[in-house]
């Protein structure tokens, strides 16, 4: 976890750091995880023969430790109780792994693929030979450490035959089966589980540039494995488990959230297998698992919400996240906050969006232009709807709205990752040095140049109109008629760019009123039936183009399954699949634009998806 956390770092050598030391974790743990699927194919008489001794993962110890439920990093009272009397300490098992796990060519220094302190020296890893070495060592040696000192050799009958799904080779077995009737056997299991698993998913969420170069010097992401491994950990009562809770259910609810490309999947299934689409049942399950386990956690408060506002919830997401008592930590309060503001801006309730985005400011020290920009969006919202209505109320958001909005750029830059700025505070920059340009060109005041609805535009990038139901979409579109209403003025001197945004915009919201027609025609007639170079350059927004290449494969995917639920025929759903596929390869394939990471995220999921579609259905 101290390497995820080093990779996150601001400083670029920090980071490189970070991803060293990650490189070990990958092996190490790796080599535990083949351990263990070695030990359970002999356990079940797969292998050559019966294993002479008990694994670090499998070993039995007395039924009193499992009866007792006491196990290392548990959240009960009797977590500080010893073990079985046979059974070594972490801390021992530990430094016998270090000790039996010295390469044959390892370094003078200490350096080591597999074990090594944390406080190390910086070297160049020379892993092209050891790398694969180091990967069966730490499991042959793992494999065949003894916990209790002696032989299997007893007269205890052998255990039963369980079979292992062949198709992803894991241990999947529930925490009462006797394979983990040791303590420390089920926490070293749900610990390897937990961090295997969130390097596995980290990896495969890379962008595929950055992920081309991790793969050179060996990290390789499985998404769909290392969310099985989540699931497994995750069923452990200990903190391993409830790590693996909270990122299983953060996983489902935000980045399956924020894609919209993904694959086909009942959401009552229940199926322990199946780690695609958005499991709905599954997930309520695992919350609801969570929240018994440790009821005074605001952190599954926090998860409930975020599945009330997946499910197009929003209200109610709000409720929970308002009616909970304050939580002693300040970052789950602004994890809540955050949260609360977004539901906000959803449900275009504007005032407590820039309450909310603004009291963001004083419990996070990340992104305070994000929240001052769409605290003055959202400002600007309240202004144009009292504009006529009640000038006097309207001249006072003005003066809020631009006051919060120039208040944004002079907070960007103030935090970096791996030594570069944040996109948003890039692209908030960009947009209010666009607008002061506008003021000064057109002789008219800062908050009469602001175009498309600056909110609207926040929460496509959140993909907020996912969350929203019928009513708050259809006041989605009636906020983007006001740009071209009577009462915009400036509307006439809008650019190519400005136009295109309005067009993107509306068609994702048609999209999600299944409205597919309309969605396309205002795509095709605002953004692609427009000279490229029209898009970009300057001040204008380049993202536009790649933006609207991506929403016309989001509808034909979106097509495709009404036309499978339909009946239509598979020639039509292949039809829309691969057109699907060129408007995504095309949107992949665009030069450098802003927020190409954030589209790439999206992009490469969709990617992933039309993949797997081909293998089930043949076609690659």
């Amino acid at each position: 976890m101290s390497a995820v956390v080093g990779v996150l770092n601001e400083s670029l050598t920090e980071s490189i750091r970070g991803f060293y030391k990650l490189r070990k974790a990958y092996v190490t743990l790796n080599g535990i995880l083949e351990a263990e699927a070695r030990y359970m194919k002999k356990r079940n008489g797969v292998g050559s023969g019966a294993p002479s001794r008990l694994s670090v993962e499998s070993l039995r110890s007395n039924r009193s430790a499992r009866s007792a439920k006491v196990m290392p990093g548990g959240f009960g009272d009797g977590m500080g109780s010893k073990p079985a009397s046979n059974a070594p300490s972490i801390r021992s098992v530990n430094k016998n792994i270090a000790g039996d796990l010295a390469a044959p060519g390892a370094k003078p220094n200490g350096h080591n693929a597999a074990i090594e302190d944390d406080d190390d020296e910086f070297y160049d890893a020379d892993e092209d030979l050891e790398h694969s070495q180091n990967i069966d060592d730490v499991a042959a040696k793992v494999d065949d450490l003894s916990m209790d000192g002696g032989s299997t050799a007893n007269n205890r009958p052998p255990p039963a035959q369980i079979a292992i799904p062949s198709y992803h080779g894991l241990l999947d077995h529930d925490p009462d089966s006797d394979v983990f009737s040791n303590p420390i056997d089920v926490f070293i299991h749900s610990g390897a589980n937990l961090y295997f698993g969130l390097l596995l998913v980290m990896i495969s969420m890379i962008p595929p540039a950055f992920g081309k170069l991790l793969l050179i010097i060996g990290f390789h992401g499985d998404k769909d494995r290392g969310i099985r491994m989540l699931w497994q950990a995750s069923k452990f009562h200990n903190i391993n488990g409830a790590m693996a809770g909270l990122i299983t259910l953060g996983y489902y609810n935000t980045f399956v959230g924020f894609s919209d490309i993904i694959p086909d999947h009942d959401p009552s299934s229940t199926d322990q297998n199946s780690v695609e689409g958005y499991p709905r049942q599954r997930c309520e399950a695992l919350l609801a698992d969570m929240r018994s386990r440790h009821p005074k956690s605001h952190l599954w408060l926090l998860e409930e919400a975020r599945g009330q506002a997946a499910n197009r919830h929003l209200s109610t997401a709000i409720s929970i996240l308002e009616g909970s008592t304050k939580s002693p930590l300040k970052q789950v309060e602004a994890l809540k906050m955050f949260e609360k503001s977004l539901d906000a801006m959803y449900m275009h309730d504007y005032v407590l969006c820039a309450k909310s985005f603004s009291a963001c400011v004083s419990l996070n020290n990340w992104s305070h232009a994000l929240y001052y920009y769409i605290a003055g969006a959202a400002t600007v919202e309240l202004y144009r709807k009292h504009r006529t209505s009640d000038p006097k109320v309207a001249e006072v958001y003005a003066k809020k709205a631009t006051e919060l909005l120039k208040l944004a750029p002079k907070h960007a830059g103030k935090k970096k990752f791996m030594a570069r700025q944040l996109p948003f505070d890039i692209f908030v920059t960009r947009k209010v040095n666009k607008w002061e340009s506008r003021a000064r060109d057109w002789n008219l005041p800062f908050i009469d140049v602001i175009g498309v609805s600056p909110v609207e535009e926040m929460i496509f990038f959140w993909n907020g109109y996912k969350r929203m139901d019928k009513s708050q979409l259809e006041t989605s579109l009636d906020r983007l008629t006001w740009s071209e209403s009577p009462m915009n003025p400036t509307w006439a001197r809008e650019g190519a760019d400005e136009k295109a945004i309005l067009s993107v915009l509306r068609g994702a919201t048609f999209r999600n009123l299944t409205r597919w027609d309309d969605a396309r025609a205002v795509l095709r007639a605002g953004v692609l039936g427009v000279d490229k170079a029209e898009l970009k350059g300057g001040l204008k927004d380049d993202w536009t183009a790649p933006a609207a290449h991506y929403e016309m494969g989001v509808n034909c995917w979106m097509q495709r399954g009404e036309a499978a639920e339909n009946g239509s025929g598979a020639a039509i759903e292949e039809k829309l699949v691969r057109e699907c596929e060129s408007w995504i390869d095309r949107a992949a394939k665009w030069e450098s634009y802003e927020l190409d990471a954030r589209f790439g995220l999206k992009i490469a999921t969709a990617q992933d998806t039309l993949r797997k579609w081909n293998e089930r259905k043949g076609k690659r």
